[in-house]
């Protein structure tokens, strides 16, 4: 008999305690029992899908096909990384409150058994402030830690430099973690297993194409490569032609002083860039993720520039 297929439950899930709480005993004071009711009313448990039913006054009813069978197939390689919330109705029923696509992606991709944040107080931004206080506490995977972030981004309303300043963390360091729930969900699986480690998640993070990024994390489990090795490469284009031609006239080294300069820069304009150096110019490679994303790096340059026109 196939065993049901169940969801990880990392994420935030990785930081409220499993089951329902304790009763108190003896009058205790519920701010001194411990880590349980920090977490302000809500615990971890593994619902069956078939017990949440949708909340009849989400204002969002049109769900985009392709992406929610996008994401059920990265539900069934990675599992769920960030559980829905739901409210008790009734003994074995649920009714969800935030993460409506992600319950409905984990029926299209045959879960049984999802993590879900029961959640037994009404007041989002305790339990906001209670989990990114939990955030700073544990020590999560690089996985874990991004699906946690996004999910205080997407589900409780809370904003990358709240997180910042809550974790002890750059904006960058935020943005570029969540940045790792891009990759491949075969990818993204190694990454959670500790087989590749953040750097290689980011440096992958480099390459455009999804089967690429895939061929790539292979060759580092494969051949042990380093993280130094892979943004080498990357840099090269991934062509095995160009790195034996590299290897041959010998790449030249990322001066340090260059590399200081790139990660000041990268802090500045919370992405990524890049710092070259060739015999007779060099260049500055800025990324970005949308246009609003390129507008807002064009304003941190020159507060000045109005913004690109869009037609």
């Amino acid at each position: 008999m196939p065993q049901p297929k169940r969801g990880l439950g990392k994420g935030l899930g990785a930081l409220i305690p499993t089951g329902p709480p304790l009763p108190l005993a003896g009058g205790q004071d519920p701010a001194q029992t411990g880590a349980q009711l920090r977490i302000s009313g809500a615990y971890l448990e593994e619902i069956p899908v078939g017990s949440i039913v949708p909340n009849p006054r989400q204002p969002r009813q049109a769900f985009d096909e392709e992406s929610l069978a996008e994401l059920a197939a990265s539900i069934e390689t990675v599992g769920l990384l960030q559980p829905v919330v739901v409210r008790r109705t009734g003994s074995g029923s649920y009714e969800l409150i935030m993460g409506e696509r992600r319950w409905r992606a984990s029926r299209v991709a045959g879960i049984d058994v999802i993590p879900a944040i029961v959640r037994e107080t009404s007041d989002d931004e305790m339990l906001r402030n209670a989990l990114i206080e939990n955030l700073h506490r544990e020590q999560l995977n690089p996985l874990e830690e991004a699906a946690a972030y996004q999910q205080l981004l997407d589900d409780f309303s809370a904003t990358h430099d709240d997180l910042a300043r809550r974790v002890g963390r750059s904006r960058p360091h935020i943005s570029n973690t969540i940045r790792l729930l891009s990759l491949p969900p075969a990818v993204q699986k190694r990454v959670a297993a500790g087989v590749l480690s953040a750097g290689h998640a980011r440096a992958l993070l480099a390459v455009e194409d999804p089967v690429a990024q895939e061929e790539l994390a292979h060759r580092i489990v494969a051949e042990g490569l380093s993280v130094r090795a892979v943004e080498e490469i990357v840099a090269l284009g991934t062509h095995p032609e160009k790195e034996k031609k590299a290897r041959r006239q010998g790449a030249a080294p990322v001066a340090p002083a260059l590399k200081d300069l790139a990660d000041r820069l990268s802090d500045i304009f919370e992405t990524r860039v890049k710092v070259e150096l060739g015999q007779r110019k060099g260049k500055i490679v800025v990324e970005f993720a949308t246009l609003d994303d390129l507008e807002r790096i064009v304003r941190s340059m020159s507060p000045g520039l109005s913004p690109t026109r869009r037609d």
